[in-house]
């Protein structure tokens, strides 16, 4: 088959959750088919990626995306006069529009690619604009539903009127656009559910788990005393929220216990409230970006998750359980995987029991190995990307039904 990916973020390197998801399911299927990525990417974004994704793909197509603070200012003048989400309005660009219809143009009129595959929403308005046997959106969370739940986390004022206003746009433009697409990917049941909410025909969602490659084993782990290490990207609000809340009100409880105790806190882009946190007198780091996490890995003794607000699965979470880190997070921070708690990993939901499940585990060694040998056993059995995304290959080849939704282009004006 021929397919179009449509990706919102370059998947490689892998140093992100968005890019671990993408990059499994591209490689998968560019060991099986002809596949063509068109991808943004951003400054930081090296030849050597793209390098490494052309030697998978049978091509590969980008465009430069730039942010800044006065475009994002005018981003959202525009969504307050138009009512057209935010989120969606700022990764607009003529340049991406005008790339994909030039490869869809390569049919002469008739569908050149069997499948289009949008890869996150912000996509979706894109894939429209190909020709296609078949369109399939691959959501990595839901995305009105993520802010909503960050709405829930926030005091009243100007910040949560507009998150507020944003979700329920975001669910509009979510109904709005779904049914231009024969299939719609989440990677929970709870994200299923979700979507169901909006969708016209929920017998189109289908739930396809993030997945990884669990490698040949896990990684050989020497920690340098007890050290608590949170991996996470920190411009995403649900992580930077967590990472405050831990520190603030989980923290200082496992140190009056455990002096000696350490935190480190790598991703990149740190807001000013959580940079704020590094002290190294409590034993407190913030990295930023960290171009190979192994190595703290190695040092580290257990991963933190302390998610209160968020949508989708956490990769961060998979990741730590192939590489035989034990992980502590919580009832939200584990949903969508499989693991069971107090077997796979730890769950708890205040600060009390948050703090007395990482002293467990920083503690008890017999409990630490026994975490990690279960949850690297659930990733080699339920997580390998070789084995997940046979079900995306049969959700592409289903037979496309003949009602004029497929092959047309779209100009839905009124969404994008």
């Amino acid at each position: 088959m021929r397919v179009l990916l449509l990706t919102q973020v370059l998947p490689y390197p892998l140093d992100s959750g968005p890019r671990f998801k993408t990059y499994h399911i591209l490689k998968y299927l560019a060991e099986r088919h002809e596949v063509t990525l068109a991808s943004f990417i951003r400054a930081e974004d090296g030849q050597g990626a793209i390098d490494h994704l052309k030697g998978l793909c049978q091509a590969v197509y980008t465009v430069p995306m730039t942010r800044s603070a006065v475009q994002d200012a005018g981003y959202l003048l525009v969504s307050l006069v138009t009512g057209r989400p935010f989120v969606m309005l700022r990764d607009e660009r003529r340049a991406m529009r005008a790339l994909v219809r030039q490869l869809g143009a390569q049919g002469n009129g008739r569908p050149y690619f069997d499948v289009v595959h949008a890869d996150q929403l912000n996509m979706a308005t894109y894939a429209l604009d190909v020709p296609a046997r078949r369109r399939v959106l691959g959501e990595h969370d839901v995305a009105w539903a993520l802010w909503r739940r960050i709405c829930a986390t926030l005091p009243p004022g100007p910040k949560r009127w507009l998150l507020e206003r944003e979700w329920r746009l975001l669910r509009r433009y979510q109904h709005d656009i779904s049914r231009h697409f024969d299939a719609i990917l989440t990677v929970s049941e709870a994200d299923r559910a979700a979507m169901a909410e909006v969708v016209a025909d929920p017998s189109r969602i289908e739930v396809l788990p993030i997945a990884i490659d669990p490698g040949p084993g896990p990684l050989p782990r020497d920690p340098d005393g007890p050290h608590i290490l949170h991996l996470g990207t920190m411009f995403y609000l649900p992580n930077a929220d967590g990472v405050l809340w831990f520190a603030r009100d989980v923290y200082p409880r496992i140190r009056a216990r455990l002096p000696q105790v350490r935190f480190s806190i790598v991703g990149p882009h740190p807001p000013p409230e959580v940079r704020t946190l590094a002290d190294p007198d409590a034993g407190i780091s913030v990295t930023g970006y960290v171009p190979d996490v192994e190595p703290i890995i190695r040092r580290s003794s257990v991963l933190v998750v302390p998610l209160r607000a968020g949508s989708g699965m956490r990769v961060k979470i998979l990741t730590a359980l192939a590489q035989g880190l034990p992980v502590v997070t919580t009832t939200l921070g584990y949903e969508g995987i499989a693991a069971v708690p107090g077997r796979d990993l730890l769950v708890a939901d205040t600060p009390q029991a948050f703090a007395e499940a990482v002293l467990r585990v920083l503690t008890d060694q017999a409990l630490a190995r026994s975490l990690a040998a279960h949850g690297r056993r659930l990733i080699e059995q339920h997580y390998d990307y070789r084995v997940v995304c046979r079900k995306l290959e049969d959700i592409y080849r289903r037979q496309t039904a003949d009602d004029g939704r497929q092959t047309g282009v779209y100009r839905l004006r009124s969404i994008i």
